[in-house]
């Protein structure tokens, strides 16, 4: 069943009237779902219990995100739960939904609310959306004891507190501290001032590298197209389907089209690097390297 797209408040409305069902009601559209895929029973499952996701959607406005995304995500998650939930359990739907809602919505949040990925694991999900609430308490209670905290003190607490490591406290901080910054921007109120991107350091490769990095290339490709030439047909195609290609044949596979055995084979290419090898040594060292 395809979601449809919140666009304005009427969908809320919509939703906010739709069925209450009945523990009996909501087990025979699970069933009829599950066991035969009846597509009636799950619109009515879903439709009935939109407005749960649209409440838990309406927790997370103060990150920033639009309501009408985070609906689509609150609802997005009440299809997954739907498509998972197992009415043998003997669960309501709604209490198995939560789970999956509030996943839904809280991946989107942390997709959305940084360029830069703030995180995907359980701990720093757990970090990112309790952190602040977690510190603030931490605060309360120490200025209750007439105690002051130090900086340290505090993530070292709330790295207790929620279980994870200080390392994650002190990451997710600086994350949450600060906010995302165009490379496109100004360094100064000045219109015609230099972009912050301009003063990051070119790491690409310099004239006078590239030449000489095609100077070695040439010479390369020229020794080895000698040592190449010293070679039979035979010989020729062994090393190139063994050491050329990008997906290099088997003994077995080249051995089956030459009507030979893999020893024999292994045998001939072993022969082919003796030849290529005489061959690139009169060149010199850098020349023989390509065998090693």
């Amino acid at each position: 069943m395809a979601f449809a797209e919140p666009s304005n408040s009427t969908f809320t409305r919509t939703a906010m009237k739709a069925e209450l069902l009945d523990a009996d009601t909501e087990l025979a559209l699970a069933y009829a779902w599950r066991d035969d895929r009846n597509t009636d029973a799950l619109h009515r499952l879903v439709t009935a219990y939109m407005r749960l996701a649209i409440s838990m959607a309406g927790k997370y406005r103060r990150y920033g995100a639009p309501m009408n995304d985070l609906i689509q995500e609150a609802g997005l998650g009440l299809m997954k739960a739907a498509d998972k939930f197992d009415p043998d359990r003997g669960v309501r739907f709604s209490t198995y939904a939560v789970w999956w809602i509030k996943a839904s919505i809280q991946d989107y949040v942390m997709r959305n609310w940084s360029m830069v990925r703030t995180g995907s694991t359980s701990s720093q999900k757990s970090l990112f959306f309790n952190m602040r609430r977690v510190q603030a308490r931490l605060e309360r209670e120490a200025l209750g004891r007439g105690e002051e905290l130090d900086g340290h003190q505090l993530r070292q607490m709330i790295a207790t507190e929620v279980g994870v490591p200080l390392r994650d406290v002190e990451m997710m901080e600086g994350r949450l501290s600060g906010s995302d910054y165009s490379l496109n921007a100004t360094q100064s109120s000045d219109d015609e001032g230099r972009e912050w991107i301009e003063t990051l350091e070119d790491d690409s490769a310099g004239a006078a590298e590239t030449v000489a990095d095609d100077h070695d290339r040439l010479a390369l490709r020229h020794w080895l197209v000698g040592a190449m030439s010293a070679l039979n047909d035979r010989e020729r195609l062994i090393v190139r389907e063994r050491k050329l290609r990008d997906d290099p044949r088997t003994l077995e596979s080249l051995g089956s089209e030459l009507g030979l055995s893999k020893e024999r084979v292994r045998q001939l290419e072993a022969a082919a690097f003796t030849k290529m090898r005489k061959t690139l040594q009169a060149s010199g060292a850098e020349a023989e390297a390509l065998l090693h």
